[in-house]
């Protein structure tokens, strides 16, 4: 179970390129905008407009959010700052929230300002290996 914001899909896509990964892949959700966050995953208005919804809080929200929608154990959902930078955000910045039944647990990652499309790998490339360890 997947809920991506600034990653658009990229972590269930390779979840779901992976033939043993694949079928353990029970649905993704891509909430790119602020209203999608709040309508598709029940992340509250307050928390998603504060910061461009690129905060902690939003990251458990959606994970939550998600994995009440699913049949899933677990669920991961990304949101950052992938750059370019607009205003005073922090170009790298991502957080990951991971929810299963018993916790949710959010971790910040500052990647810097090493291009948008490295931001994206990182952030799925840690995503994955969050999903691995919580799922062993």
């Amino acid at each position: 179970m997947t809920a991506e914001s600034c990653t658009g899909g990229q972590l269930a896509a390779v979840l779901a390129a992976d033939a043993a990964l694949g079928p353990h892949l029970e649905r993704g959700f891509v909430a790119y905008s602020i209203d999608a966050k709040c309508e598709m995953l029940g992340v509250s208005r307050e928390d998603a407009e504060r910061a461009a919804a690129v905060n902690p809080e939003v990251a458990a929200a959606m994970a939550t959010g998600a994995l009440r929608t699913s049949r899933a154990d677990l669920a991961i959902a990304i949101t950052g700052f992938c750059g370019p930078r607009e205003g005073r955000e922090e170009v790298g910045l991502v957080y990951i929230g991971m929810a299963n039944v018993d916790a949710v647990r959010v971790e910040d990652f500052h990647f810097g300002d090493i291009g948008r499309s490295n931001v994206l790998d990182l952030a799925v490339a840690v995503a994955l290996q969050i999903m691995i360890e919580a799922a062993s």
